[in-house]
């Protein structure tokens, strides 16, 4: 069996990251990457609980912006070789009720659009679009698309951060592991194993804090599989609040969105 993980929540090449020994966050001022204090008895720091809490409500606080994600992904041959893949996203808010997405690879192109009332799909090199009625939050939308359509949102977790959706009392692990550069931006870089995943955040310190990259490994495959996304924010857009309304182009054609299962409503 194949097997991939090209999570569009989520730079060319083998994303190494630096090797860093584990510091609380509380230390963080007091020491460098280079001289972090070993590891704490508490394998879950409160500290970096805590920065994901604090993340998430500036997250929730957020009402107009656009944010754009490079993806790279893992797809595991058979006898074990990776082949890398890379994707694109970008995204268009104004909170409470309106997005649009834009997905890219090198084979295919998706849009999403919602305009508080609407949901529509759209796929531009066979000019297919479906279309959904729908009037709840974003936060619902995300969950009500995976569910009932298997479709996932990119950068879904922008819109669950700081939610009750979003537990923080699943971790085996988490903590802060020092501090680097994503561009020109110094940010806190934070890790956390759950479940199946263990998963790397670098967000931009002080009263605005925002995701600049993050880092997911599966540890339900032997190869572990990773993805490695950028994330970059505009917080003054100059996009038109016409660009969450979907207006069919000449020879569009509307098709049905089949949910999971084949069950209709």
């Amino acid at each position: 069996m194949k097997r991939s993980v090209l999570a569009i929540l989520m730079v060319a090449g083998t994303v190494v990251a630096p090797h860093v020994e584990a510091q609380t966050a509380s230390d963080a001022a007091a020491s460098s990457p280079a001289t972090a204090a070993s590891s704490p008895a508490n394998p879950v720091d409160p500290a970096a609980i805590q920065a994901l809490k604090t993340m998430g409500a500036h997250l929730q606080s957020l009402k107009r912006f656009s944010v754009s994600v490079d993806l790279i992904g893992e797809r595991v041959l058979d006898d074990g070789q990776k082949l890398q893949h890379s994707a694109t996203a970008q995204l268009d808010v104004d909170r409470p009720h309106r997005v649009r997405a834009v997905m890219r690879t090198a084979r295919s192109e998706h849009e999403i659009f919602y305009d508080g009332k609407t949901v529509s799909f759209y796929v531009p090199q066979q000019k297919y679009y479906s279309t959904v009625a729908f009037d709840d939050s974003l936060a619902a939308l995300v969950a009500r698309l995976h569910e009932r359509y298997g479709v996932e949102f990119p950068l879904s977790d922008l819109f669950v951060w700081g939610t009750p959706d979003a537990p923080t009392d699943q971790f085996e692990s988490a903590m802060f592991a020092g501090q680097d550069y994503i561009g020109s931006d110094i940010t806190n870089h934070y890790a956390f194993r759950q479940k199946d995943i263990d998963w790397q955040i670098w967000i931009t310190p002080g009263e605005k804090p925002l995701p600049r990259k993050l880092v997911i490994t599966r540890r339900d495959d032997d190869a572990r599989p990773q993805s490695v996304s950028i994330i970059d924010w505009v917080m003054s857009p100059t996009f038109k609040d016409s660009v969450f309304t979907f207006r069919p182009p000449a020879g569009a054609k509307k098709i049905e969105i089949v949910p999971v299962g084949g069950k209709r409503e």
